[in-house]
């Protein structure tokens, strides 16, 4: 066993598992709480029991320890930032669009007030 600072097994599956498929989950539940105007709260909660889902798959599949609280955190921690940057891009999207008159998207994360 190869333990490091992020990964418990391997780092191939630290990035498979949690950053693959727990950080394009994240994305995509992060621009669904953005589509329905949910708060970031929620989206915190929700990335909680997608963590907690994403142990189970360390577990399951590549032996890791499922009840690993260094772990389970360093694994939120990632999927939180996948989550938060997916829901910033759609909300993004969603001022400059809803809000065209008073807005402009700024990269692809950001808006700004429009010059009148």
């Amino acid at each position: 066993m190869e333990n490091g600072l992020f990964w418990e097994v391997s780092i191939a599956e630290f990035i498979f598992v949690t950053m693959i498929l727990g950080g394009g989950t994240a994305w995509m539940t992060g621009r669904a709480v953005a589509q329905t105007w949910r708060t970031p709260l929620q989206l915190a909660w929700y990335m909680v029991i997608l963590s907690l889902a994403v142990r189970f798959i360390h577990f399951a599949l590549f032996n890791g320890t499922l009840l690993s609280g260094y772990y389970f955190v360093v694994d939120f921690l990632v999927i939180l930032v996948f989550a938060f940057l997916g829901m910033r891009f759609t909300r993004a999207g969603q001022i400059a669009r809803q809000y065209s008159f008073a807005f402009a998207r700024s990269g692809p994360f950001g808006w700004r007030q429009k010059e009148h």
